[in-house]
């Protein structure tokens, strides 16, 4: 079932960060990291469960269309990259993908013929279905193959805090959205069916529905498990590894128990950028669970940076 939620996305958004020297090179050169989906802590998130509710034909189809697609693409920003200018090189990758398609047609048709899955009990048909799904998912997740950065809409989760800020020691980072351009903003969809079937994938890609294609894109690079809705999550998507940021940095808030001498680090990086960086704190709201921000106090970081002076340095020689 498609989750209903809200196109109008927040003015702010925050991420959640413990303190390291990468924390402060990013900080600093501006920059985001985008990760890689197998590197998350959830090994179920942009991992659908592809079934088919479709006829081999369709299967075989659909893997054509995504073969020939992944193997042009590749074809041509490889002879870009190696800068080898040859007539007719659109003409040349898909000759080559039309090759690799029927190859892996044929592979596949051959072993559905194992007598393996006969004794098993499955038909021919049944294993080249099988198989043709197995390879689908594959060329699905290579195609959706994106860096993704996560962020919330809100400062002030403890459990946030708790999982992505260094158990309250290291840091949030605000941003806007007040770029040009504009940066897109993709709302995470909570929903514990993992389901995506063929049928919507032959939707999007074979008959080019665009309803089908956003439907598509939601169950691969959006969806997650109810139990995570807490985190109130937002993403945008990259290449991989870091990338400049396309969001507008506004604000960094220390955990509860950020040392002060990480505050201090921080604040003295950052507070000659021209467009200004407003600094808080989080503190406890007695007789609560809730947090609240303030504003960091001028004598945070007064006491840094120390001298380390002996006894006698300070007190003098004393005469016993």
């Amino acid at each position: 079932m498609r989750q209903k939620m809200s196109l109008e996305q927040p003015e702010k958004i925050y991420r959640y960060r413990g303190f390291s020297e990468y924390t402060v090179d990013s900080l600093c050169m501006d920059q985001l990291y985008f990760a890689n989906p197998n590197s998350f802590n959830d090994p179920m998130d942009c991992q659908p469960t592809i079934e088919s509710d479709s006829d081999n034909i369709e299967l075989r189809t659909i893997l054509s269309e995504l073969i020939k697609n992944r193997v042009k693409a590749e074809t041509l920003s490889t002879l870009k990259f190696a800068k080898i200018n040859i007539q007719n090189s659109n003409k040349y990758a898909c000759n080559l993908a039309t090759k690799n398609v029927n190859d892996e047609l044929a592979r596949i048709s051959y072993y559905a013929t194992n007598p393996e899955y006969e004794e098993q009990g499955t038909s021919t048909e049944e294993a080249e279905n099988w198989l043709l799904l197995c390879e689908i998912r594959k060329e699905i997740l290579n195609k959706y193959n994106k860096g993704v950065c996560c962020f919330s809409s809100s400062y002030k989760s403890s459990l946030l805090w708790s999982h992505y800020g260094d158990q309250h020691q290291g840091l949030c980072i605000g941003y806007s959205l007040n770029r040009n351009p504009k940066p897109i903003l993709n709302k995470v969809i909570y929903n514990d069916n993992r389901v995506l079937n063929t049928s919507l994938i032959a939707q999007a890609i074979l008959q080019s529905d665009l309803y089908a294609k956003k439907q598509l894109d939601d169950c691969v690079l959006l969806r997650k498990a109810t139990p995570w809705e807490y985190e109130d999550e937002w993403r945008i998507f990259d290449s991989v590894g870091l990338n400049d940021s396309p969001l507008a940095m506004t604000d960094i808030t220390f955990g509860l128990r950020c040392p002060s001498s990480i505050m201090h680090t921080i604040i003295n990086a950052l507070k000659d950028r021209s467009d200004g960086i407003e600094f808080y704190q989080m503190h406890q709201i007695s007789g609560s669970y809730k947090l609240r921000r303030e504003p960091v106090d001028g004598e945070t970081s007064s006491y840094f940076p120390r001298t380390s002076r002996s006894g006698t340095e300070i007190f003098g020689h004393i005469d016993k």
